[in-house]
């Protein structure tokens, strides 16, 4: 009994060393992933740096410092103007942010609901796939100006825009996902005595889960680059406005501190959505 004991003692002490090796494992490669990343960054802000100086046309290339001095002048009140076009960078972000939200959400909505049907219901699918194909190839300029003419300039043809560039990639991942739903699950729930819904419910959708959370994630990118197409049109404030706005006047330095909010503010979404995704799919990758 005292071998049996020592052996399972050894054991548990060997598994544990081991799990203590493998967290030590990821956080060393944490690191290094930390630590690559900070290196490209550097030599990106070096090479920008260099592109600045040899170009010497701040109007084509601004600098690093330009671009931070604009942030520092639209983050706060100077010489009586507050920020861009009388908001703060922050507010122009907060604005777009609040578009594309209620956009990708109406249209994470819209694309699941057409998603599940096209996915189950065969004669829907054969209707419905060509025009979400159709929509889905249409760059977003070419029906804002219909939008506009429909909706007036205020949010309305705004909320459309991101919410049709949203719709397409849910609708495709999920009845794509629901179609290579496990068969013989369906078909054994369905004998038991389910319904079409309560297996969709309880099968179908669970197991497309994955597929489907990668087409949110793709309409959230993709409403994150309509959003300076949706405030062409009377959008400041906002970021995709500011931007405009800047480019009408030769501002470069704020089109490349907008460019930057946009890209990082999505960076930001985006792992988000990753850890939503790992919280609500834990099963993902293991089955």
């Amino acid at each position: 009994m005292a071998v049996v004991s020592a052996g399972r003692t050894g054991a548990g002490t060997e598994v544990a060393g081991e799990r203590g090796g493998g967290s030590a494992g990821d956080r060393a490669a944490w690191v290094r992933r930390l630590g690559l990343r900070a290196v490209a960054l550097v030599v990106l802000g070096v090479l920008w740096q260099v592109t600045a100086v040899v170009m010497d046309n701040p109007a084509f290339i601004p600098s690093p410092a330009a671009v931070w001095h604009r942030l520092v002048q639209t983050s706060t009140v100077h010489d009586g103007t507050r920020g861009y076009s009388g908001h703060l960078l922050i507010e122009h972000l907060g604005v777009s942010l609040r578009r594309i939200l209620i956009g990708s959400a109406i249209g994470v909505a819209g694309g699941l609901l057409v998603g599940v049907v096209m996915g189950t219901v065969g004669w829907v699918r054969v209707v419905t796939e060509p025009v979400v194909t159709f929509v889905r190839a249409l760059p977003p300029l070419a029906y804002f100006s219909l939008f506009i003419i429909w909706f007036g300039i205020d949010e309305t043809p705004k909320l459309w825009l991101l919410s049709i560039a949203a719709l397409p990639p849910v609708a495709v991942a999920t009845a794509s996902a629901v179609q290579s739903a496990p068969t013989a699950l369906v078909e054994a729930v369905r004998a038991l005595g389910a319904s079409r819904w309560a297996a969709t419910r309880d099968v179908v959708l669970p197991s497309a889960l994955p597929e489907i959370f990668t087409g949110i994630r793709i309409a959230v990118g993709v409403a994150y680059s309509s959003v300076v197409a949706a405030e062409t049109i009377n959008g400041v404030p906002g970021i995709g406005g500011m931007v405009r706005d800047a480019q009408r006047y030769s501002q470069t330095d704020v089109v490349v501190l907008g460019l930057f909010a946009i890209g990082l503010s999505g960076l930001l979404i985006d792992a988000a959505l990753k850890r939503a995704e790992t919280w609500l799919i834990p099963w993902r990758g293991k089955y």
